[in-house]
């Protein structure tokens, strides 16, 4: 049983080397930490003086946001850091747990919306609803600015994803609590403060949901959604010369890196290492595999060959 092992690791588009390591966005996270530890203490206090709970509820997300902002961060950077003897992966495994961190805050700042809205609902209280109308359209333009700091890489790295999120969603709040202000200005209703607050509680669970599935699949090795694990078992078999694909394993490193184990039984002999290099381009192009680890067999009745797929 031949025994070959291919690691490619292409160059990033701006071709400075051979890190797939996640962008550095530490800019985007000290301005966004910047505004909104601000914004909090200001949105605070003038809920505490609106006594306007969609105002304090707002704070409260932005609280917990600072919070989600500052793991994303220490991830991010953590995530760039080199191997070592015990980590041979590095740390870029950290950003999976932040963005999983990221999305069960924002369900406890759900629920704590939620749970105040409701209690305000059975007890009306009195608010200053153009001061939460000032307040909330500043909310707007703070978060927003901060989610756009992040929306460039939200596709491409999923803890990235969650600061967008949480940003995206404070604006989203922010909205409603202006939406809330003014009608409780035209219409003297109370009970517009808190209704609002459970629909923007409601809407922010729903993003959230899709976050906290995808870094708890990633934080069990699950393969990533980009990739078609159908197509990719047919590529390899039609690879020239390959007979058989087992042990095909494709697994998140980190939430912007893939990588790829298989064995590849070719009867006729051993490829070749320009054969491997091809492969191991060809995956990272068509399906964003960067750390491609490829054994080669020329025998098909060996060890590994006794095992269906379904064994590990």
């Amino acid at each position: 049983m031949g025994h070959d092992h291919s690691h490619h690791h292409g160059h990033d588009r701006h071709d400075h080397g051979h890190s797939h390591a996640p962008a550095d966005f530490g800019r985007a996270f000290a301005i966004g930490i910047a505004l909104n530890t601000v914004f909090v203490i200001a949105e605070a206090t003038f809920g505490f003086l609106s006594n306007s709970v969609a105002l304090l509820a707002d704070a409260g997300h932005n609280l917990s946001d600072v919070f989600g902002l500052v793991i994303a961060w220490i991830a991010n950077v953590l995530a760039r850091r080199p191997p070592s003897a015990r980590l041979t992966y590095g740390w870029r495994g950290s950003s999976i747990l932040a963005a999983m961190a990221n999305a069960l805050m924002l369900l406890v700042a759900v629920g704590a919306i939620a749970w105040e809205a409701v209690h305000r609902l059975i007890n009306p209280q009195p608010v200053a609803s153009l001061t939460m109308v000032a307040v909330a359209a500043l909310g707007i333009v703070i978060n927003g600015a901060t989610a756009w700091l992040f929306a460039a890489g939200r596709e491409g790295d999923l803890n990235v994803r969650g600061a967008f999120i949480h940003m995206a969603a404070d604006a989203l709040v922010s909205l409603g609590v202006v939406i809330a202000g003014l009608a409780i200005w035209a219409t003297g209703a109370l009970w517009f403060d808190p209704l609002v607050s459970l629909i923007v509680a409601a809407v922010v669970f729903w993003s959230t949901w899709g976050l906290l599935r995808e870094s708890t699949a990633m934080s069990m090795a699950a393969v990533p959604t980009h990739v078609d694990m159908g197509a990719l078992r047919r590529f390899l078999e039609d690879l020239p010369g390959v007979a058989n694909v087992h042990d095909l394993h494709v697994w998140p490193m980190s939430t912007t890196e893939t990588a790829l184990t298989c064995h590849l039984v070719t009867p006729g002999g051993h490829p070749g290492d320009a054969f491997l290099h091809e492969t191991a381009e060809k995956l990272e192009h068509d399906f964003r595999i960067h750390h491609v680890t490829i054994q080669v067999e020329t025998e098909n009745n060996g060890v590994c060959a006794r095992f269906p797929d379904d064994v590990v």
